[in-house]
């Protein structure tokens, strides 16, 4: 990667994914975990929309795409955007960037359980072993002071709800002839919708409104999901999906170092070593990688704000 437009975005990148989780953090002073994830989800749907129109693009059609992509939206947006809310409530904010990590690993084990992913070497199944032993480690279970709580369980269910959605989209929406702009949009769309039909489980509670949790939340929407969104895509265009997925392994160092450094979240040792890892644990499982049946996955999950970036050129 020799241009240095590409290094500047992969930089802004990296840090507005990577900060997702210290903005979570901060809604969460004025907001309910189900506000925020509505807030953001219907604030990167207006950015996405607004871009889409004004490249003289329309949402797609056709009722069984909109099917799918309710599907999609729900464990690619309201679930995992709620879970995150509901874990950062007890975890810190570096931690909750640190398990988002494990999606990679997450996505390869459901894909080898249902036979879309082939040729799972030695190096790969190695990888998944090591990446979900840094699981454990972060957890640490055998301690007093270990990481075994709700709040965790939360942000791993989270991160395992991102590759659900990945494997759904490319078994269901590849192939369908809409852009990536056009699936994003109305997936989000789709999203807004489904997150506010979750306000009645933990949504009606009134909000304590100033000035952190509403910048946190419009950061988290229109940065987060909106300008993150364009900046993968461009990358992607530039560099290729090989090159831009190395933004994956920046993005939990960002949420630890942000989180020390604003929130005086303590750098807890056996986190970090965790953290290098499970990271370790997910560059095994690319090592090798086989012939993707479905590419398109990339494409249309590019919108998820805290996951795991993926798009297709």
């Amino acid at each position: 990667m020799n241009n240095p437009g590409s290094l500047v975005r992969m930089g802004v990148l990296a840090l507005v994914w990577g900060s997702s989780f210290l903005w979570i953090k901060v809604a969460l002073t004025g907001l309910s975990p189900v506000q925020i994830a509505l807030a953001r989800t219907a604030l990167g749907a207006l950015t996405l929309v607004a871009v889409l129109l004004a490249s003289g693009q329309r949402l797609p059609r056709g009722k069984a795409l909109w099917g799918h992509l309710a599907v999609a939206a729900l464990f690619n947006n309201t679930v995992p955007f709620v879970l995150f809310a509901v874990g950062e409530q007890s975890v810190d904010s570096g931690v909750a960037g640190v398990l988002n990590a494990t999606t990679p690993l997450w996505t390869l084990l459901l894909g080898l359980a249902l036979g879309t992913e082939r040729g799972g070497g030695r190096a790969r199944l190695a990888g998944l072993a090591l990446g979900f032993a840094g699981v454990l480690l972060i957890f640490a279970p055998w301690e007093r002071g270990g990481l075994a709580s709700w709040g965790a369980l939360a942000c791993l269910v989270a991160a395992a709800s991102y590759a659900v959605a990945y494997t759904y989209i490319g078994r269901t929406v590849s192939g369908r002839g809409a852009t990536s702009m056009q699936l994003s949009s109305a997936q989000l769309v789709v999203g807004s919708g489904l997150t506010a039909l979750a306000l009645p489980a933990g949504g009606l509670e009134t909000p304590h409104l100033s000035w952190e949790p509403l910048l946190a939340v419009a950061v988290l929407g229109v940065l987060g999901t909106g300008l993150a969104f364009l900046l993968n895509y461009r990358l992607i265009e530039d560099e290729g999906p090989t090159n831009a997925t190395v933004v994956g392994y920046l993005l939990p160092v960002v949420s630890v170092l942000l989180g020390a450094v604003f929130l005086g979240e303590a750098l807890n040792l056996r986190v970090v070593v965790g953290m290098a890892v499970v990271l370790a644990g997910v560059a095994l499982t690319r090592a090798r990688r086989a012939p993707r049946p479905l590419p398109e996955v990339r494409e249309a999950v590019a919108a998820a704000a805290s996951g795991e970036p993926a798009t297709l050129k």
